[in-house]
């Protein structure tokens, strides 16, 4: 069967429907200031942390490159601000461990204009040129994976990719980053999706946009036409609307409602001759590569009843959470009655300290007030009475309530041999289907470290 003479448009199997809350739909990007001090981590990124190329009281302007990529899978870091280079050091990060970053103390005088750009013609430029340039500029995928875009890019030996899938479905709840970006950005998504058609080979590009968005849409397609008229054919560009439903915004299940064909486990869309990228990650593509510019900032939606100017930010990387909150109208006397969550409700993580930097990967800043919370925190977790809610709601089609029982057991091994651990990628149905309240993906979360602890020894 050849699927790609058609497109299926049929919402994958299972799933769920919670509430949008998608608050900050309607509202332009805003910039948001620069904080007195940035607090850029070496590691953003999927791979190798990068190597300082700065020295502590070194002059740093806007652009510029602090931090080069090392060898193997790494990308750079540029400086997202004017300042000078106050310290190299261990800081608190996302994942738990301090980690090392670059601490930059801001020109508060600066015009904070990036001075650092080195235009280039890209128009004649080869796939390992595109793909050289997009390393270049620091990018990762701004989706939340942050994996090395231009590794993404890169097609194996062997392989052949012949359509870039588009991922615009954002559809965790509270988060409308990408979806400001499509409306706002749509000349500069369909000039990355050129880069990227031409990075990988690939024939033509399908933009996957769920249905609740039809302001995206309708700037996605005004944008392919102004393209198309100004005589820029380096592929078909199609952008089609998907049913909405949560977790639409996984590549495999944006591939199975696009085209109806499911990705064999193990694999990566690559086998099907497919590439799935981020609409935000090549918006940035194409507003950066033309300039020869860095990643520097990117935009993240500010949320939840816990902050009073809730919106879409375009915040300078290494942004301390501290300064968004207190910004976004989030009162610092709620310090200890508040939960701060990065990315969405469903996937995202909470954090233990407000001292934690805006990163490449950061989508969104979820605020949950005390009284928010309250209901939760007095919920009584019951043994798993079977229902099956979990396994009806899967979208993987796993056994979520034995891989739970056996996660109780410690029975991690048994996990991933019998039951397929590896194929859960954490989007929380389970969770949140389940009656009896038991922390299924947590458990989940758990039990992949410690089998890759035990892998790595």
């Amino acid at each position: 069967m050849n699927f790609l003479s058609y497109f299926r448009n049929e919402a994958f199997e299972r799933g769920i429907h919670p509430p949008s809350c998608k608050l900050t739909a309607d509202t332009p990007i805003r910039r948001l200031p620069f904080a007195p001090r940035l607090v850029v981590p070496l590691s953003q990124h999927i791979g190798k942390p990068a190597l300082p190329v700065v020295r502590v009281g070194e002059e740093v302007q806007r652009g510029q490159l602090i931090a080069r990529a090392d060898d193997g899978l790494s990308v750079p870091h540029h400086a997202p601000a004017t300042g000078v280079v106050e310290a190299i050091e261990l800081r608190p990060s996302a994942r738990g461990p301090w980690a090392p970053a670059i601490v930059i103390r801001v020109h508060p005088g600066s015009s904070q204009e990036d001075l650092c750009a080195n235009p280039r013609d890209l128009a004649k430029a080869s796939s390992d040129e595109l793909r050289q340039a997009i390393r270049d500029s620091g990018m990762v995928g701004l989706g939340g994976a942050a994996f090395p875009t231009y590794a993404k890019l890169a097609i194996p030996a062997g392989a052949k990719a012949h359509t870039l899938v588009v991922n615009g479905c954002e559809c965790e709840p509270y988060l409308t980053c990408d979806h400001r970006v499509m409306v706002e950005e749509a000349d500069d998504l369909i000039a990355g999706i050129r880069y990227g058609l031409r990075a990988t080979g690939a024939v033509r590009a399908i933009i996957g946009v769920e249905d609740n968005k039809p302001a995206a849409v309708a700037a996605i397609k005004a944008a392919i036409a102004r393209h198309e008229a100004a005589g820029q054919p380096d592929g078909a560009i199609f952008v089609e609307a998907v049913p909405t439903k949560y977790p639409q915004g996984s590549e495999k299940m944006l591939l199975m409602a696009l085209f109806g064909v499911e990705v064999p486990s193990g694999k990566l869309p690559i086998s099907l001759g497919m590439v799935v990228n981020n609409v935000g990650t090549l918006a940035a593509l194409g507003r950066l590569l033309p300039s020869g510019r860095g990643l520097t900032e990117r935009v993240v939606t500010i949320t939840g009843p816990g902050v009073s100017r809730p919106g879409d930010y375009r915040v300078p990387l290494g942004t301390p959470l501290r300064f968004i909150l207190d910004y976004a109208g989030a009162p610092a006397g709620m310090n200890d009655a508040r939960q701060v969550i990065l990315g969405g409700p469903m996937m995202g993580q909470a954090l233990p300290s407000l001292d934690i930097p805006i990163t490449k990967g950061v989508s969104g800043v979820l605020v949950f007030r005390g009284e928010d919370l309250a209901q939760r925190e007095n919920v009584t977790t019951y043994p798993c009475i079977k229902c099956g809610e979990c396994v009806g709601a899967c979208p993987m089609g796993l056994n979520p309530s034995q891989l739970g029982m056996l996660a109780a057991k410690r029975e991690y091994d048994a996990m991933a041999e019998g039951y397929f651990l590896g194929e859960c990628f954490e989007c929380g149905c389970c969770t949140y289907v389940c009656p009896s309240n038991i922390p299924l993906v947590q458990q989940f979360r758990v039990a992949k470290q410690v089998l890759r602890e035990k892998s790595a020894k």
